[in-house]
């Protein structure tokens, strides 16, 4: 099992690192634009492997797609991070060239390759690879859901004073402060509904917390977050490599599902050894339709920018 990261900054280098300490891939490729700096990430991250036991081996190169031939998963997280005060949705102008040559050349090298999109803004670049590549459709991922619903959970946790392997939920929806869907009518505490144990005003609190969690980050850091995004992604290319038919939010490419089409946003999908092997349907509320409506504009907005 062959892994390639794409951009080995504080994401794609965390990405590298959560991958080889689950042990699970023979081989990591980090690949960065700038001269030595994933051969340095990758050595650095080797250095860890007998203190963390791990045998994958990591490499690093500098703008050499030769190296990342026959991945079988392919991570973007190449582009610019968000600074305070910006949404993802004004990384476009920059990211969008960026990740259409790096998908361009994924496949290239890599043509049965399964692709994880992280660039932001995530859904349009998710897009973006579908219309700019030749891969089907259930091979292009768009990783925001996962994290998403870590940060849910988190909020979840915290409300409940609870510990977070008692609780459980999901965030659909764009991956962006205003479009995410956080399902609070199906979140659980153990198998019980979260509204037995919380007021709807602070459901709503940990609602509106949960859809500014990575701009609360970045206000925090001065730059977008990474520990979280790269567990994320490392776990969406466990549950694919090991073949686990894990369900998980996912930003991929609609066909009426959830009466939207030909856009790319989050919903749940089973992830196995073909990429999204299954859309999973799930009953929403009539608040939560409206919200998924209004997300699926502002995505469609943002796709209506690229210049395909």
């Amino acid at each position: 099992m062959k892994i390639t990261v794409v951009g080995a900054g504080a994401v794609g280098a965390s990405c590298a690192e959560y991958i080889a300490i689950k042990n699970f891939a023979s081989e990591v490729v980090l690949l960065d634009i700038k001269e030595g700096y994933a051969e340095g990430k990758a050595m650095d991250l080797m250095q860890t492997a007998s203190l963390n036991g791990f045998d994958t081996k990591i490499t690093g190169s500098t703008n050499d797609y030769s190296k990342t031939a026959n991945s079988d998963i392919c991570v973007i997280t190449s582009g610019i991070p968000r600074k305070p005060g910006m949404t993802r949705e004004e990384l476009i102008g920059i990211n969008a060239g960026i990740v259409k040559t790096v998908s361009g050349s994924l496949v290239e090298h890599s043509p049965n390759t399964i692709l994880i999109v992280v660039s932001n803004p995530m859904d349009t670049m998710t897009y973006l690879a579908h219309k700019t590549t030749s891969l089907p459709k259930h091979r292009i991922i768009g990783m925001g859901g996962a994290l998403d619903s870590a940060r849910f959970k988190y909020r979840l946790a915290e409300a409940l004073e609870a510990p977070i392997s008692d609780v459980d939920g999901m965030v659909i929806g764009g991956h962006s402060d205003k479009g995410m869907v956080p399902l609070t009518s199906h979140a659980t505490r153990n198998s019980i509904k979260v509204s037995e144990f919380l007021s709807e005003e602070r459901l709503n609190q940990v609602a509106a917390d949960t859809k500014v969690g990575g701009a609360t980050l970045t206000k925090l850091l001065g730059t977008s977050a990474w520990y979280a995004p790269g567990a994320a992604v490392s776990g969406l290319v466990q549950a694919i490599a090991c073949d686990q038919k894990k369900i998980f939010p996912c930003s991929t490419l609609l066909d009426d599902e959830y009466g939207l089409s030909d856009l790319c946003i989050g919903v749940p999908v089973i992830l196995g050894r073909n990429g999204i092997e299954k859309i999973v349907d799930v009953p929403l509320s009539d608040a939560e339709k409206k919200h998924m409506a209004e997300s699926a504009e502002g995505v469609k907005k943002t796709n209506g920018l690229l210049e395909l």
